[in-house]
């Protein structure tokens, strides 16, 4: 039996051995060599020359590296003000009995189908000031003062960018939180019904404290996302118009890639990484000390 139990832990090993190795080559590796690179001047070919804490006394004083820290904790605030609301109101329409809900479960879902470049370039012309769908609609409809340069003006501009972030990952939360009252019995709905509890009431008081773990879970993985963000907004304005929508990742990429300031950008990666995991660790020590209250 206990050959057996081996054997089986054995096979399992196998099995995990592949994953893992990629998991420690690209994602657990970056980590320390991003720390060794960010005190080293490097333009990513041939060697590099040790220079102590200058690339991290830099980051300090970089105005513009504030600009992004600043924009990436404005994008995880929008970002859990609009997607978790709007994804828990999809699941809740969705997991209802009405008809044609199959249907909407395609349609809701396929931006999440789409790659983050493909979702870029479908929005940029819709944003496009002369032959875009969202200023020709405006016009059309006598809201000329309306109809702006969404991506070219630093005022809007990260704004704009925000709306198709949303519009992307909110199918993803939907899914989550739609799986998530699933596993809700229906003997506490029908029991509210009986008491004589409103559809709101059932709501606030059964559904959503129900989805607090569900809720937890998504705000972890849309701060986290949020901050570590760069797709979908490198392609859609690369950072500008003068930094006005500028990530940390979007000024990493261009430091390291275009300037090939490896050290610096090397810095700024792991900047990011420090920011990301302190964050995320505070909030899920923040929901544990409150739900330790609660209980």
């Amino acid at each position: 039996m206990k050959n057996l139990i081996h054997s089986k832990k054995f096979v399992v090993f196998i099995f995990l051995l592949p994953a893992s190795f990629f998991c420690i080559i690209y994602l657990v590796a970056p980590i320390p060599l991003s720390a060794y690179y960010s005190f080293l001047e490097w333009d990513g070919m041939g060697k590099g020359f040790f220079i102590g804490w200058q690339n991290w006394t830099k980051l300090i004083h970089d105005e513009i590296f504030w600009i992004s820290v600043a924009n990436n904790f404005k994008l995880v605030f929008l970002s859990l003000i609009v997607q978790i609301p709007m994804a828990i109101l999809l699941a809740l329409f969705l997991s209802s009995k009405l008809r044609g809900t199959k249907i909407f479960k395609t349609i809701f879902f396929v931006p999440m189908l789409l790659s983050s470049v493909a979702v870029a370039f479908l929005w940029r012309y819709m944003y496009d000031p002369n032959f875009g769908l969202i200023n020709n609609f405006l016009n059309l409809i006598g809201f000329n003062k309306w109809a702006l340069s969404w991506l070219g003006n630093p005022d809007i501009a990260f704004y704009s960018v925000v709306a198709p972030v949303s519009w992307r990952f909110i199918p993803l939360y939907m899914i989550i939180f739609m799986a998530a009252i699933s596993g809700i019995p229906e003997q506490l709905y029908e029991a509210a019904k009986i008491d004589g509890a409103n559809s709101l009431q059932v709501f606030w008081r059964i559904t959503l404290p129900l989805l607090r773990p569900t809720i937890i879970s998504a705000a972890v993985l849309i701060i986290v996302g949020s901050l570590k963000y760069f797709a979908m907004i490198f392609a859609l304005t690369g950072g500008g118009p003068n930094h006005a929508s500028e990530l940390m990742a979007t000024y990493m990429y261009t430091k390291a890639f275009t300037e090939l300031r490896m050290g610096y950008g090397s810095t700024i990666s792991l900047a990011l990484f420090i920011i990301a995991f302190v964050v995320s660790i505070v909030f899920l020590y923040i929901t544990n000390l409150r739900k330790g209250i609660n209980d």
